[in-house]
């Protein structure tokens, strides 16, 4: 009973799926629909084939179809082969589509009200980090703007981890925190969820508003050790978070040096532009 027909007949069309062999699979799709009209995975099954199916005419890159593409593999296609193929095998299959999609936008210039078609971003839905950091860079003044800033931090991540990404992320942190909170959990590193939670539950914010943006600084409160690394993220506006986070690195520094007046100096500079991080500092001293 383990291996009924419609089992079988249903193991065949996923294999042929699996082997991207499109006319097996609709061989084999037309034999499980022939047998079990009423099964299903019919439905699914006849959109992940279209999916593999190469068109009689190439596909436009116009950014009307492309989005329209890209909706139905992200609404459409996507719930299919993760309901069919489970996540893992489903995420791996999908991966392909994605970079076809990315391979049409690479001639798309960057717009933000279209960004989600920028090849960037379609690169990463891909698995493909070089490529979407290629991509980012492309984009005149990237490391300015939050989205493009945002997918190279996830290339970064992705190809290099976490200890390379923490200067892209501290500029992310100071040109926009709202959009680093949404975007940490993306990033789904057990370092960087542990300190946002220590530091959503422990930092207090008090008058001087800026959330996320104070959270490098604070971090340095927590992992001294990062000082020089998060040193070398590029000036920025000279915020107060900004510039806390680089009086917290002089500070560190010359704590190991025992320069103790220049010491006390810096201490009382850091209390003036945010008591909470003062305390939080002075909490592990």
């Amino acid at each position: 009973f383990n291996h009924s027909a419609d089992v079988m007949r249903r193991n065949d069309v996923l294999d042929a799926l699996l082997s991207r062999d499109p006319a097996s699979a609709a061989a084999c799709l037309r034999q499980l629909q022939a047998e079990f009209p009423n099964d299903g995975s019919l439905a699914p099954m006849a959109l992940l084939l279209e999916a593999i199916t190469e068109p009689a005419v190439p596909r436009s890159c116009e950014p009307a179809q492309l989005a329209e593409d890209r909706r139905k593999l992200a609404e459409h296609i996507t719930p299919a082969a993760l309901l069919l193929l489970g996540k893992s095998a489903g995420c791996c299959w999908l991966a392909p589509l994605w970079a076809k999609l990315a391979q049409r936008a690479t001639a798309l210039p960057y717009c933000p009200a279209t960004a989600h078609l920028h090849s960037a971003a379609l690169w990463l839905q891909a698995g493909q980090a070089g490529f979407a950091a290629e991509a980012v860079l492309t984009i005149e003044s990237w490391f300015r703007i939050p989205q493009p800033l945002a997918w190279m931090v996830a290339a970064r991540h992705a190809e290099h981890g976490l200890d390379d990404t923490w200067p892209l992320l501290v500029e992310l942190a100071w040109l926009a925190p709202a959009r680093l909170q949404t975007f940490l959990p993306e990033l789904a590193n057990p370092v960087l969820n542990r300190l946002y939670k220590d530091f959503d539950a422990k930092f207090e914010e008090g008058e001087s508003g800026g959330g996320m943006a104070w959270f490098p600084a604070w971090v340095l409160t927590e992992k001294p050790a990062l000082a020089r690394v998060l040193a070398q993220a590029r000036p920025g506006q000279q915020t107060p978070p900004e510039q806390a986070l680089r009086l917290m690195v002089e500070l560190l520094g010359l704590e190991r040096q025992g320069r103790r007046h220049e010491v006390i100096e810096h201490r009382r500079r850091l209390q003036g532009l945010h008591g909470g991080l003062y305390a939080a500092y002075m909490k592990t001293r």
